[in-house]
């Protein structure tokens, strides 16, 4: 079953779209790819991808616009803005989005896990990172985590170190810290046209080194960063994870 909804939000500042596949079962949320809106996922026949796990109510999978990924990569406004656009973004995510799915689901606290690929997967990783009380496990494919190499900056703002995995793990303490030990990032790559393994070992380490649980799986050199890729990483993992 697929349904959606959309709503203005002051957080970002405009009108966005959170869409659902599924009736029952764990609940995903997939961060589209850099510019991409909620129905991306329908549009590159990941949901195809997914149908066995979605029929069978083992999933429930939901997809909010990227607002911030577009604002990001279309060079929208000053880059203060652009960085200010990740932290109200996440806003949006943990305290609209978040409770429109407890409502979903029917079940206030429910655990969440994210995923995404690209920009996706930096995002699924930040909401895990920054709000571990709501989001449980996350899987991010192909990911881009150095986003700072994107912007006509050298110097992040406090808004975007309170997103950002590689700067905002490293200055976590306390119950927040002590909460995330308790969680868990896979981090997914190939090594394939466009892939950079690399940032995956980046972020891996940043989580490693405040005891954090994570694991890097390289699938090679034939894998490429594109959603041939994704349409395989995405089912497999979620069929293993709801065993």
């Amino acid at each position: 079953m697929f349904v959606k909804s959309r709503w203005y939000s002051q957080r970002i500042g405009c009108e966005a779209t959170l869409a659902r596949w599924g009736t029952l079962g764990q609940p995903v949320l997939v961060f589209p790819t850099a510019g991409g809106d909620a129905e991306e996922i329908e549009r590159f026949l990941m949901i195809r991808a997914l149908e066995p796990l979605l029929s069978s109510g083992r999933i429930k999978i939901y997809s909010p616009d990227s607002v911030a990924g577009r604002v990001w990569f279309n060079k929208e406004g000053s880059p203060e803005h652009r960085m200010a656009m990740q932290h109200r973004y996440h806003e949006w995510i943990r305290h609209e989005v978040v409770p429109a799915i407890y409502m979903d689901c029917k079940t206030d606290g429910i655990p969440i896990w994210t995923a995404g690929a690209s920009i996706g997967a930096f995002h699924a990783a930040a909401a895990v990172c920054r709000s571990p009380d709501v989001f449980h496990k996350s899987l991010s494919m192909s990911g881009t985590y150095n986003l700072m190499r994107f912007i006509e900056s050298d110097t992040p703002s406090n808004a975007f170190k309170r997103v950002s995995p590689l700067y905002m793990v490293p200055r976590l303490e306390g119950k927040h810290l002590e909460v995330l030990r308790t969680r868990f990032l896979q981090i997914v790559t190939g090594e394939g046209r466009w892939e950079n393994l690399g940032e995956s070992y980046g972020l891996a380490n940043a989580l490693g080194a405040q005891g954090i649980p994570n694991h890097v799986d390289s699938w090679g050199p034939d894998w490429h960063h594109d959603w041939v890729t994704w349409r395989e990483m995405l089912p497999k993992y979620l069929d293993q994870w709801t065993r």
